[in-house]
């Protein structure tokens, strides 16, 4: 995909990978519009703020009719709601999959005409090496990110013959807010997640392994 001349929609753009993710692509020439549920927070010159809720069904709607010309989404909205799935708090175990897992869904079935429509294009979903790494202890986003990934080679299978290229990034953990609890040396610089998701996405690469650790994991599934 020529970036270039891309029109981009990112979620969760106000910070974050989402934020690296928005910049790079204004950098690469791209016209950009910046969703999040706080438009107001979203403080990237050159970005088009775009008010976004992916849980909200109206809130979607009323940004697929104000993006009309979007040729490239990336599903970057998440949350971590730090639950484990045996007595975490329920509520916010269905806060995981409605963000990672139907809020994907959701948005990507509002954009995917609107990508078709205007010539084609693709689809990036940022999913984690916890689609397939489960540690108890955060099992209620592990089970999410896995479901996204499911969602993801479906959804390809679905959109190929329309024109519409789906990747998966799979990711470890990065130096954003996210993660402030981990220690600097285990965390990669979202800019360079950023930079390796863009280029696997002008390369039509079908799952982008932004480090070692998720190479590893990925490689190991077979054990």
């Amino acid at each position: 995909m020529d970036l270039t001349n891309s029109v981009a929609l990112v979620t969760g753009a106000n910070r974050g990978l989402g934020r690296h993710l928005a910049a790079q692509l204004l950098e690469r020439g791209a016209k950009v519009y910046a969703g999040a549920r706080n438009p107001d927070s979203v403080d990237l010159p050159g970005a088009i703020p775009l008010q976004l809720d992916v849980t909200d069904p109206a809130s979607i709607e009323r940004a697929a009719k104000a993006a009309p010309d979007v040729t490239l989404l990336i599903n970057n909205a998440g949350s971590g709601t730090g639950q484990p799935l045996i007595g975490g708090d329920l509520d916010l175990i269905r806060l995981e999959m409605e963000t990672h897992y139907f809020g994907t869904l959701a948005v990507t079935r509002a954009f995917a005409p609107i990508i078709e429509a205007n010539g084609g294009g693709a689809i990036l979903n940022v999913l984690s090496v916890l689609s397939w790494f489960h540690p108890g202890s955060i099992g209620a986003y592990s089970a999410a990110k896995a479901a996204g990934w499911a969602l993801t080679n479906a959804v390809r299978d679905q959109l190929a013959p329309r024109g519409i290229v789906v990747s998966a990034l799979h990711v470890a953990y990065m130096d954003t807010d996210m993660a402030a609890h981990i220690p600097a040396d285990q965390k990669t610089d979202p800019a360079v997640v950023a930079t390796a998701a863009l280029d696997g996405i002008a390369d039509g690469t079908d799952e982008i392994l932004a480090d070692d650790v998720t190479r590893g994991v990925k490689a190991a599934l077979a054990g």
